[in-house]
C-alpha cells in the first residue's frame, strides 16, 4: 500500500537499523492495524532474525518483514468433494460485505470448481435490502434463492433452504445472516439458534462458518472476530475490501491471537475480484514487497 511503502522509505532514509528505526517500524506496524501486542512480538522476532541474517539494505529488511508476518498467518484450504453436502454460513457485521461475498464465493465455485448445484438462503431477514440483494445475485448467477418476507425467522429460512436442497439434489447451501452488531446479545442468540438448526438438520453435512471482515475497519475487526468466534465459532476468515485504500494488517492478529485461518480475499468491486488467500499478493499489498 502506498502509504505504508512511503513511510517505510522514510525510515530507510535514515541509513541505519538502530533503536530508533525499530521503534519507528513498530509504530508503523501498529498504524497498519497489526495491534500493539502483535507488532511488539513481530519486531522482537524481526530483530532476532536480523542479527542472524544481517540485512544489508531496504529490500532485505522488507523481505524479512514479509516472511515474519506470513509466519503468523494461517490459511484455510477449501476442499469440496462432488458428493459432499456442504453448508456455508456467512457471518459478519452489517457493511462488511457478507451478501456480496456469498455471490463472489458462488461465482468462484462456478468458475473454478465447475459447480452449479448451489442454493442461496436469504437468512438476513432483518434488512429487507439484504433479501433483495441476494435475490439479484441469484438471478445474475442463475442460482436458486430461498427467501421469506422481511422479519421472518432466519433459522426457518435456512432450515427450508437445507431441506429443499436435499430434496432437489443441490449440494451446496450458502446462507446469509444478519449483522446488527450494536445489539450483540440478540444477534448472537439468533445465530446460536441457526447454528443448532443446521447441526440438527444436516448431521452428515460439511458445515463451514465464514466470518467476513472488512479490511478497512482496523481494530474493530479484531473485536468482531473475537466475539463471533467466542459465541458461535469461526472456521475461516474472508477479508474484503483489500485494495489501495485498505491497510489489512488486522488479519495478522486475528490469525495469530485467535487461531483463525484466512480462506479468501476480496480485492475489488466486481464478482470476480475474489480469490483464495494468496500470501504473495497480501504481503505485496501490505508492505510493498
Amino acid at each position: 500500500m502506498a502509504w505504508f511503502g512511503d513511510k517505510l522509505k522514510g525510515l530507510f532514509g535514515r541509513g541505519k537499523f538502530d533503536e530508533d528505526f525499530w521503534e519507528s517500524l513498530e509504530d508503523l506496524l501498529i498504524e497498519a492495524d497489526l495491534g500493539a501486542e502483535t507488532s511488539f512480538e513481530l519486531i522482537d522476532e524481526l530483530r532476532k532474525r536480523s542479527k542472524k541474517e544481517k540485512p544489508l539494505n531496504q529490500q532485505d529488511v522488507i523481505r524479512l518483514l514479509g516472511a515474519t508476518i506470513l509466519s503468523y498467518i494461517k490459511t484455510y484450504e477449501l476442499n469440496i468433494k462432488e458428493d459432499d453436502f456442504s453448508i456455508f454460513l456467512f457471518l459478519g457485521v452489517n457493511g462488511a460485505g457478507k451478501t456480496t461475498s456469498i455471490a463472489r464465493f458462488a461465482r468462484y465455485l462456478q468458475k473454478e470448481k465447475k459447480r452449479n448445484d448451489i442454493v442461496f438462503a436469504a437468512g438476513d431477514t432483518f434488512r429487507a435490502g439484504a433479501i433483495e440483494q441476494i435475490k439479484i445475485h441469484g438471478e445474475r448467477l442463475g442460482l436458486r434463492v430461498v427467501a421469506q418476507k422481511s422479519g421472518a425467522d432466519p433459522a426457518a429460512v435456512i432450515f427450508d433452504a437445507i431441506e429443499s436442497a436435499l430434496s432437489r439434489g443441490e449440494k451446496i447451501v450458502c446462507a446469509d445472516t444478519a449483522g446488527r452488531f450494536h445489539n450483540r446479545t440478540s444477534l448472537m442468540e439468533e445465530l446460536s439458534k441457526i447454528d443448532r438448526i443446521i447441526r440438527k438438520k444436516a448431521t452428515d453435512a460439511r458445515y463451514i462458518k465464514f466470518l467476513v471482515i472488512d479490511a478497512t475497519t482496523g481494530q474493530n475487526a479484531f473485536r468482531q472476530a473475537e466475539a463471533f468466534n467466542q459465541d458461535i465459532g469461526v472456521d475461516a476468515i474472508i477479508l474484503t475490501k483489500f485494495d489501495a485504500s485498505a491497510k489489512g494488517g488486522i488479519l495478522v492478529p486475528i490469525c495469530r491471537k485467535l487461531d483463525i485461518p484466512v480462506a479468501f480475499i476480496g480485492t475489488g468491486e466486481k464478482l470476480d475480484d475474489f480469490l483464495p488467500f494468496d500470501s504473495n499478493y497480501y504481503i505485496s499489498g501490505l508492505v510493498g514487497e
